[in-house]
């Protein structure tokens, strides 16, 4: 077990990973600013939609996606060790329980249109549809970086090409879990 990166301060992973992470938090910040403005102009009719949805599926989700990142940190920290058996272990159990935020999500959807409501119901559930399906869309582009950092765990050597590479992925990762921990409150909580 000898670490395979050096320890001097720099961001995890490529820097044009941390480009991308920017671009998508100061888009999704322009997104929040467009929500708060509209439910500003129309209290009544967001806070009678947002009592409509489950605060208990919204906070489930989010306990999902922090135990998801904290296995993803295991997976990072095994990885800077060289330690093949438990970084595969540790992205198989991120992915494990990042498929229930899937589910979790999935059930809410289907229950939202059992219901009759859609993204054209009214403003409020018009940017709930959209934020989240773009978070859901976010979420599974980060489930296929975590399926394809278990192949190379597996397949490749666990050197510095290989850390770097996971931690992008990880640094992805959190971003998803970041976006969810703003619209967890927003959609769910703000009154």
């Amino acid at each position: 077990m000898v670490d395979v990166v050096e320890h001097s301060p720099r961001l995890p992973g490529d820097s044009g990973v941390w480009i991308f992470i920017f671009a998508d938090m100061v888009a999704f910040g322009l997104f929040f600013t467009l929500f708060t403005f509209g439910r500003v102009g129309n209290l009544a009719l967001y806070e009678t939609s947002r009592q409509v949805l489950d605060p208990a599926l919204g906070l489930a989700n989010t306990l999902i996606l922090l135990t998801s990142g904290w296995l993803m940190v295991l997976a990072v920290q095994a990885a800077q060790k060289g330690e093949r058996t438990r970084v595969a272990r540790y992205l198989l159990l991120a992915m494990l329980v990042g498929a229930c935020f899937a589910g979790t999500k999935l059930y809410e959807y289907a229950e939202k249109f059992k219901a009759g409501i859609t993204m054209l119901s009214n403003e409020f559930f018009m940017y709930y549809f959209i934020f989240t399906g773009i978070h859901f869309l976010h979420f599974l582009v980060g489930m296929a970086a975590l399926a394809v950092c278990l192949v190379k765990s597996r397949s490749q050597p666990i050197d510095r090409k290989y850390v770097v590479f996971i931690e992008s992925c990880a640094s992805y990762w959190h971003m998803v879990d970041l976006l969810w921990i703003v619209l967890f409150p927003l959609l769910y909580l703000q009154q």
